[in-house]
Formats: structure tokens, sequence, C-alpha cells
């Protein structure tokens, strides 16, 4: 059977030397549950990848970047994953969570570690694979995340 990957589109949001992350819902039937990840989503019908990013962003956290650029695509073999980079230019207090169990501004440090604490969860929760390994690939490129 030839199943076509679904697409999301994500975003690495970053503030200074953090990046927001969202923990997932600890629930069976979703991909990486009770895991650190990007916020994002699918794709529907007609959107593009940036499109779909804005919306989920608005949906997820209340939250538009003033801009987004790409950073890459990351395939397996169940999901095609469109990555964005954007600023984060409001207080982190200021983000309504709308979908997930917590969230959280990682240090990079966490990020390689591969885990994080989570206080609404009250325990140390592992980053999803794919997630850390985006997030490493953006810390070893070093992208310019300051735009004119």
């Amino acid at each position: 059977m030839n199943s076509k990957p679904v697409e999301v589109a994500i975003a690495i949001l970053y503030s200074s030397d953090r990046f927001l992350m969202q923990l997932r819902d600890n629930i069976p039937g979703i991909i990486y549950p009770g895991h650190w990840g990007f916020f994002g989503g699918h794709i529907d019908p007609g959107e593009t990848p940036q499109e779909a990013l804005l919306r989920e962003l608005g949906e997820e956290i209340s939250y538009t970047p003033p801009w987004v650029s790409e950073f890459g695509c990351y395939s397996d073999s169940k999901v095609l994953r469109h990555v964005f980079h954007a600023p984060l230019t409001v207080e982190f207090e200021q983000l309504v969570l709308g979908e997930g169990w917590d969230m959280g501004l990682l240090t990079p440090e966490q990020i390689r570690s591969g885990s994080c604490y989570s206080q609404k969860a009250d325990q140390v929760r592992p980053i999803g694979l794919p997630h850390q390994r985006i997030l490493l690939d953006f810390l070893a490129r070093g992208i310019d995340t300051v735009r004119d």
C-alpha cells in the first residue's frame, strides 16, 4: 500500500537563547504523546505550509510572528515536516496555550540533553526525537535570527 506522508508545518520560535516548545498531551493515539515538540500542525487542503503555520500558531498560542523564514523539510515514512523559524516578540506570559499539556522556553542545554521539566506535569518529559534533531541542526547552523 502506498500511503503518502502527512504534511505538517511547524515553527522554531525563539526568544534570545531559548526556544518555545509545546508539551504534547499525554494521550494515546497522537504522535509523540507526552513529549516536547514544536507548535504547528496539519496543512489543510488548499493551504500553503506558511499559511497553515500561521493558522496553527493562532489556534495553539494566539500568536502571529512578525515574519517567518523557511528552515527546511524533514521527512520520515509517516510525516513530512515543513519547518520555519521566527522570533517570539511577546512575553511568554502573553501566550495563551490553546492546545497541549504545557509550554516552555527551553535552553540549548535542555535540548541537547533531550528532556525538560514541566511544572504542569510535575515531571521531566522527553523531547520528541525529530524535534530535538531539528533544533540541534538549527543550533549547529547558527542561523541569523535577526531581521532588519
